[in-house]
Parts: C-alpha cells; sequence; structure tokens
C-alpha cells in the first residue's frame, strides 16, 4: 500500500505540474509584483522538494547505506 500511494504522490505532482491555465496570462498579479504562473511554480518546486524528502524517507533502499567494510549486524 505504501508503495501504491507513493506512486500516486509521484503522478499528481506530474499532472500539477502540466500548468496549462496560467500560460497565457499574468494577471492577477501576487504581492503587485509576482506573475501568477511564476508564483505557481515557485509553490510546485518548494511541493517537490517535500515529495523528494517523504521519498527518501519512505522509498529508500536502505541497502545502499550499509557500509561494505563492517560486518552486518
Amino acid at each position: 500500500m505504501k508503495k501504491f500511494l507513493l506512486f500516486l504522490l509521484v503522478a499528481l505532482m506530474y499532472a500539477a505540474h502540466q500548468d496549462m491555465w496560467n500560460w497565457h496570462k499574468a494577471d492577477p498579479m501576487i504581492f503587485g509584483f509576482l506573475p501568477i504562473g511564476l508564483a505557481y511554480h515557485a509553490g510546485y518546486a518548494i511541493a517537490c522538494a517535500v515529495m523528494m524528502a517523504i521519498l527518501v524517507k519512505f522509498a529508500w533502499p536502505k541497502h545502499l547505506e550499509t557500509d561494505k567494510t563492517e560486518p552486518p549486524q
């Protein structure tokens, strides 16, 4: 179930990257100077960073972290 939820998270982030609704307009301006498309991508980048932290925590292969010179415990 965990793998399915992580896959779903990645698929949702992939779908959120396709922001066709912001291609042809700059209004409304966020904070008076930031176009809506740029603000969207700034938030998207933060969401991707959070998603990658979740993936590293829950989907990182543990066997890659073991040191080959130490005996297994």
